[in-house]
């Protein structure tokens, strides 16, 4: 029983782990983007300036709007948990050249 109790504790603790450590970019404080590698306060400043316009609604907007987040940038932040209206970065699949 007791081997039960533990195993369950550490799903859930496993598990609130991994829920916080998605960061929602419209949603994020100064302190969560500074924290983010790569992201430094300049950076952090254009993401604020930017989201206090109009809220992002899509990784295309943010790398649109945002100077400094391309896509190597993009899929870094997504990496490390950033969302943009829940979902995370996803590079378009590169084309496969003509079969001869």
């Amino acid at each position: 029983m007791l081997k039960i109790i533990a195993t369950l504790w550490l799903a859930f603790a496993f598990a609130g782990l991994s829920m916080a450590q998605s960061i929602d970019l419209n949603k994020a404080t100064e302190i969560e983007l500074d924290g983010l590698k790569g992201v430094g306060p300049t950076l952090t400043r254009e993401v604020m300036s930017e989201r206090k316009k109009a809220p992002f609604r899509d990784w295309p907007d943010v790398m649109q709007r945002v100077k400094g987040i391309g896509p190597k940038k993009a899929t870094s932040l997504s990496e490390q948990g950033v969302r943009v209206q829940g979902q995370g970065y996803a590079q378009a699949p590169a084309s496969t050249p003509p079969k001869r």
